[in-house]
């Protein structure tokens, strides 16, 4: 069966299978990373959907919207080598009506950790992925791990707004060299990306620890040592459910969480550490 390209709801509606739907949301400039959510999302349902959508609520005044990587007709030639059945790429005005008056809050976990750096980004997160939601109408969605918080925060709603929909988690795809897959990763000069190996180098540091004092102080040592190129957001080791931050007797699953930004691009990573009883 050949790729269907949907561009409007009309269009998607006409595509929609019958039997289980998996959905893989991402805003383009596909990589290794997004494949693996697709085979995952093959493997768990009889029609793969991706949506392609520059969600611009999620961008706030001052970050990359306009300059996000538009790179269609290549994520098209992604999506049929990985057996995507149909590909969702909405424009803006077809996703949000121009009066639009109705969003999703985030809550407290929205306005922690990556939320207090990018104040309303998980509001717009959120309100998109429940319009998807609504629109394809999956039995199951699949997000990176990469996105911890996004992640989290996703699960909530779920759990909060009773939304018949099975989010599974993938594990965050890695180069060779240890640098998390991102599609901000082509902004990168040759320089600026041995900058930026400094954090998955400071969550191998930190997975050498076993007290989240030393943890935390271990990957704050790598990215110090990263020198002034490297401009640290933060360095948090938290509950992978609510993203506070845990104390020095936490047992059970915790995540390390880094953003930093190495020239005019802002990266994170994260690592889930499984941490002993006292």
């Amino acid at each position: 069966m050949d790729l269907i390209v949907a561009r409007n709801r009309e269009d998607l509606v006409k595509a929609r299978g019958g039997g289980e739907v998996a959905l893989v949301p991402t805003m383009g400039a596909l990589h290794e990373g997004h494949r693996s959510l697709m085979r995952l999302a093959r493997s768990r349902a009889d029609q793969v959907v991706v949506s392609v959508f520059v969600n611009p609520l999620q961008f706030g005044p001052n970050e990359d919207f306009s300059r996000y990587p538009r790179t269609f007709d290549s994520d098209l030639d992604v999506c049929r080598a990985e057996g995507v059945d149909v590909v969702f790429h909405p424009s803006v005005d077809d996703m949000y009506l121009p009066d639009r008056q109705v969003s999703l809050l985030a809550g407290r976990m929205g306005e922690i950790v990556e939320g207090e750096s990018r104040p309303g980004h998980f509001d717009g997160v959120l309100t998109v992925v429940l319009k998807l939601f609504n629109l394809v109408q999956p039995s199951v969605a699949v997000f990176g791990q990469k996105d911890a918080q996004q992640l989290a925060l996703i699960r909530r709603m779920v759990a909060d707004l009773d939304v018949p929909v099975e989010i599974v988690g993938a594990p965050t795809v890695r180069e060779h060299d240890g640098l998390a897959l991102s599609s901000r990763n082509r902004y990168l000069s040759e320089d600026d990306r041995q900058v930026a190996l400094a954090l998955s180098r400071a969550l191998r540091a930190g997975e050498a620890e076993r007290r989240p004092g030393a943890i935390r102080e271990a990957a704050r040592e790598v990215l110090a040592a990263a020198g002034p190129r490297l401009d640290l957001d933060y360095v948090v080791l938290v509950d992978p459910a609510t993203f506070s931050e845990v104390g020095e007797e936490h047992a059970g699953e915790a995540v390390l969480a880094v953003a930093a930004r190495i020239g005019a691009t802002r990266l994170i990573d994260n690592v889930i550490l499984n941490l002993n009883p006292a």
